[in-house]
């Protein structure tokens, strides 16, 4: 089952376009990715976080 519902990173809309037919910016999939306990990523994809919000954590 695809994921049909969009939101809108500059407005806040919910939509099911490809494109936000209020501001015209490109919609991304409303929902988070499925999890799965042999996430081959998610040790990069924490450290980024980590990175990005400037939080000093183990490595």
């Amino acid at each position: 089952m695809r994921f049909r519902i969009r939101k809108c990173p500059e407005c806040g809309r919910y939509t099911l376009k490809e494109t936000c037919p209020v501001c015209g910016a490109k919609t991304k999939v409303a929902h988070p990715p499925r999890f799965s306990p042999e996430d081959p990523y998610g040790e990069y994809r924490r450290r980024l976080k980590r990175e990005q919000l400037g939080i000093v954590g183990r490595d």
